[in-house]
């Protein structure tokens, strides 16, 4: 049987071309899943437009969505990293126990209520941006305003 000597690729591949001038430029958001996660409603409430304007340019383009709508995903990036910002500096304490708590509990929403609604409430008083969870049957308290959660794995804990 041939022997083959094992090969490892170390490196990190950068590609250092520049963007082209027509495209805005932006910074990475920074932040890992938990953040994200706790603001994403709030992010998508504020950045519907240009959501709505890389998806519409995704469906447009027939494959080519990478490429062709580098333009809009940067918007989106640049109006997400806005919205995170802005949370950071109004709502600083409320955003980071419920990412905290999301990040302890598996990302578990139903087990992190307690600090969601308070960043909720203050996000709401601060920035004027209400959590609202698309399609949510008319007459049903959402989710998230809901005192005891069904699913919660530990009910009545106290965070």
């Amino acid at each position: 049987m041939a022997q083959r000597d094992p090969r490892f690729n170390q490196q990190v591949l950068v590609d250092t071309t520049p963007m082209p001038d027509h495209i805005p430029k932006v910074d990475e958001l920074g932040t890992t899943s938990a953040p994200l996660f706790s603001a994403a409603y709030f992010i998508g409430e504020r950045c519907k437009a240009y959501n709505d304007d890389f998806m519409k340019c995704k469906d447009e383009s027939n494959g080519r969505g990478a490429i062709d709508c580098l333009k809009e995903g940067r918007k989106v990036t640049r109006c997400a990293a806005s919205v995170i910002k802005d949370i950071n500096t109004h709502c600083l304490q409320e955003f980071k126990a419920h990412w905290e708590c999301l990040e302890n509990n598996n990302h578990y929403l139903f087990e992190c209520r307690k600090p969601e609604m308070a960043l909720n409430k203050c996000v709401f008083d601060k920035l004027g941006i209400e959590k609202k969870i698309p399609d949510t049957p008319e007459g049903q308290v959402p989710v998230h305003l809901r005192p005891k959660q069904k699913y919660a794995i530990y009910p009545g804990r106290q965070y």
